[in-house]
């Protein structure tokens, strides 16, 4: 079986590691333990979890064993990572219904049975029950304020302001790597490059009680060529929930990414063989639509399955024909089916505010049932809806069938 270091570097996933000739040669000579986090913050998976997930799947096929850490205690404190504010207060109870939610999208992606079947896991169970004297005294003592300050995900908060509250994450974060390792012999942590300093705090607390097997990678976050992550839409977080998220704009999204990113992509969210993802990514023009087509269709297939993958390439090919089919297209139920232009468009989530939406239709980027809409002043009537529904799309890519 092909060593998964090999896969990983083969995809593009890897971005930080610590120990990698003792990793490579861990992969190679035994089935590994090895753990991602995934704080209950929403009740949704997004696409940044997913690239997790990919990397978990890969890990598994190559004879790993994945365990889901359910963060239901650190999401009490919440990550300070790449905020710049501090994180919204869940209740106990909005913790466990939205970790019940993502353990149903994750066993999507992962096995549950077999000889490296994996496991779920919430760190509630045993971070809710820590006496605080003892943790500090074993766990805090291992830690200095000084180290911690330097590390990303506190540097950026120093201007604004941290509290002690946030500061705990990385030891209770670091404290579950080692509450992994001495009950499931868990050696590895992985997350997205954002997670490096929870991730070394991890690594460097179990080697510090004098083992030397403990390991972390991160790998590349899902950017744009502007360096942004990708996944966020005029109305938010892409997410794998079709309730927030439906199959027809989760397809949408991938065939409308940027040339330079079909690589990256292919590579990190699907799994396609690398000799054809090399295929895509060389293709130039109007071929290149090909590819985004090609992953587009994978992509919704992994995460909604290959009958609504299918449905949303159908119908992305019947109003691109001009069909006007509005099969699976968004449809939006408007709460006054005689409002204006604009309010239709915010409603839709196209833009946020009434002035925005203005700008798009003085631009030239609103239509309805294919005719452009000049007048800012424009009001829905009984005609739009002749027989029963009206088209409003902006620019070629966006469309939602508004309904009364």
């Amino acid at each position: 079986m092909q060593n998964v270091f090999d896969v990983l570097q083969e995809r593009n996933y890897i971005e930080q590691m610590t120990h990698p000739q003792q990793m490579k040669e861990m992969f190679s000579k035994e089935s590994v333990p090895f753990y991602i986090g995934i704080d209950p913050t929403a009740d949704s998976l997004h696409v940044g979890h997913f690239v997790s997930l990919m990397v978990a799947s890969h890990m598994q096929k190559c004879g790993h064993k994945p365990i889901i850490l359910m963060g239901g205690g650190t999401a009490i404190i919440g990550d300070p990572s790449g905020k710049t504010d501090m994180r919204k207060m869940l209740t106990k109870e909005d913790i466990a219904h939205n970790v019940k939610c993502l353990k149903k999208q994750a066993s999507k992606f992962i096995s549950f049975e077999g000889e490296n079947a994996a496991i779920i896991v919430n760190n509630a169970d045993w971070l809710c029950e820590l006496n605080y004297i003892d943790f500090m005294r074993e766990i805090g003592s291992k830690f200095t304020i000084n180290k911690m300050l330097a590390a990303e995900c506190y540097k950026n908060r120093m201007e604004t302001g941290l509290t002690f509250f946030e500061m705990g994450y990385m030891l209770m974060q670091s404290y579950d790597f080692l509450h992994l390792y001495e009950t499931y012999g868990c050696k590895l942590q992985m997350g997205g490059n954002d997670q490096w300093s929870n991730i070394i705090g991890g690594v460097e607390l179990i080697r510090k009680i004098g083992k030397d097997d403990s390991f972390g990678l991160t790998f590349k976050l899902l950017t744009t060529k502007e360096g942004k992550k990708m996944g966020k839409t005029e109305k938010g977080a892409l997410w794998l929930d079709p309730e927030k998220t439906s199959p027809y704009e989760f397809y949408q999204y991938w065939r409308n990414i940027d040339d330079s990113s079909v690589y990256t992509v292919g590579c990190m969210l699907t799994f396609l063989p690398m000799d054809e993802v090399n295929r895509l990514a060389a293709l130039k023009d109007e071929n290149i639509n090909e590819a985004k087509k090609i992953l587009a269709y994978e992509i919704t297939k992994l995460v909604h399955g290959e009958e609504e993958a299918k449905k949303a390439e159908e119908s992305t090919k019947a109003l691109f024909e001009g069909n006007g089919s509005v099969q699976n297209m968004p449809k939006v139920k408007l709460s006054n089916p005689n409002c204006s232009i604009t309010e239709a468009i915010v409603e839709c989530g196209i833009c946020t505010s009434k002035s925005q939406a203005k700008t798009l239709i003085s631009q030239g980027a609103i239509s309805l049932n294919d005719e452009k809409i000049s007048d800012i002043s424009y009001m829905l009537s009984d005609k739009d809806f002749e027989p029963e529904h009206t088209i409003l799309k902006k620019g070629k890519k966006i469309f939602y069938c508004l309904e009364k």
